[in-house]
């Protein structure tokens, strides 16, 4: 594989999509999430199978959440000094052992196993977008981010309708499917990725995780955006993590019914991504866009306790997809603007870090209440965490227009 030099833009005219280094990491994404979606809606109807209350299904969900939190900065340091590819593969295979893992889960204690190992190697996405920000310019940022989103989208779009339809065979059939769409994406990554040298700095001093964290949260500019990230990450990790027993018992809804409901939100994050989402950056900016996302998700998870007929149901859908849709390609846009060309795989390390974080009391939250039939309680505890994020981000509108911060000199 030939290198590719870190923020490479050939002179003249653009390369064309299918041509860049983005169209690779695009599948690669496309596929990794596309396994993933095949297994969310399915879990917590599995572990329910196998006598899961719903806090035991947010303990799943955190097992996962808690080894990616000890593990991400680990993989973005180690990204930045040996290159994207090989951590991107190693990341990969251990989602396909977790996968493997789920498929053959007879008891709990298997499921939570396959959860961990994931999560011990969980860092697909901090990787991609770490990737993105090395092939593309900071002007170009947000709306290459946006690809990750229209992934998203499609994975979200087709993963939990087959789930739905394998689901009917047993509940092994979707995890061996995601299984295999694990492998192919080793292979995507193998064959089609170009190489890249990342913006390390060898002559930079190495900081330990919790020092690395608290080097970024002394610095104000870096540290609002990690706590806008983390606010976003907040609320749609309870919305997600409760989604399924929140319709099951809302509804009266089965895997099948969850897994349509899945595809839709998946179908308007990618028709946003993929055809709104550079619009509103130019008419907007990346800040007020994710001020604009953050209310879209306030008001769509909210009232998410209120839907009792399938139309009022998906207008939320519709509203708090769009929400997320615009709000994640703009924080992490956001996020990388304000820190050094470096600094950017350490700072996404940081911020899938807060992502676990987030990752494990969401679920928890979600599963303690609906355990409780607090059903109205869940969606406005997670329209309350995105509301966090538009206090934030309206108190600091104008925080990143300078330029980027660097690490002090070691």
């Amino acid at each position: 594989m030939s290198d590719v030099p870190a923020g490479s833009e050939a002179p003249g005219p653009a390369p064309s999509f299918f041509r860049s280094p983005l169209f690779p990491i695009f599948i690669i994404v496309v596929v990794d999430v596309f396994g993933f979606t095949l297994v969310l809606p399915l879990l917590p109807f599995y572990a329910e199978h196998l006598g899961a209350t719903p806090l035991v299904v947010g303990l799943i969900t955190a097992s996962f959440a808690f080894c990616q939190f000890v593990a991400g900065p680990m993989l973005g340091r180690l990204s930045d000094r040996v290159g994207r590819r090989p951590v991107l593969l190693l990341s990969q295979v251990g989602t396909l052992v977790g996968f493997i893992i789920l498929g053959f889960s007879g008891t709990l204690w298997l499921l939570f196993l396959s959860r961990i190992i994931d999560g011990i190697t969980a860092g697909n996405l901090s990787i991609a977008q770490a990737y993105i920000s090395d092939v593309t310019k900071p002007e170009g940022r947000t709306k290459a981010f946006g690809l990750i989103g229209i992934a998203f989208g499609v994975g979200f779009m087709l993963g939990p309708a087959i789930s739905a339809f394998l689901s009917t065979f047993g509940y092994e059939w979707p995890a061996f499917a995601a299984a295999l769409l694990s492998f192919s994406s080793i292979l995507c990554t193998w064959f089609l990725l170009p190489d890249v040298k990342p913006n390390h700095d060898p002559n930079a001093r190495r900081l330990g995780r919790v020092e690395q964290i608290a080097s970024f949260f002394k610095r104000p500019l870096p540290r609002l955006r990690l706590l806008e990230f983390f606010c976003f990450v907040l609320s749609f990790s309870t919305v997600i993590g409760g989604t399924a027993l929140f319709l099951e018992r809302q509804f009266g809804y089965t895997e099948k019914n969850t897994g349509y409901i899945y595809a839709f939100s998946g179908l308007v994050g990618g028709l946003v991504q993929g055809g709104l989402l550079g619009r509103l950056v130019k008419r907007f900016g990346e800040s007020r866009l994710a001020t604009i996302g953050f209310i879209g998700m306030v008001l769509g998870y909210g009232l998410l306790g209120w839907t009792f007929g399938l139309p009022f149901l998906l207008v939320m859908i519709v509203v708090g997809a769009f929400g997320s849709a615009v709000a994640r390609p703009a924080l992490t846009a956001l996020l990388t603007h304000s820190v050094g060309r470096t600094e950017q795989g350490a700072a996404l390390g940081v911020s899938q870090s807060l992502q676990s974080i987030a990752q494990i009391i969401g679920p928890l939250i979600a599963g303690l209440l609906i355990e409780h039939h607090m059903l109205k309680t869940y969606g406005v505890v997670a329209g309350a965490f995105a509301l966090l994020g538009v206090i934030f981000t309206l108190r600091h509108r104008n925080a990143g227009e300078g330029p980027p911060e660097s690490m002090p000199a070691a």
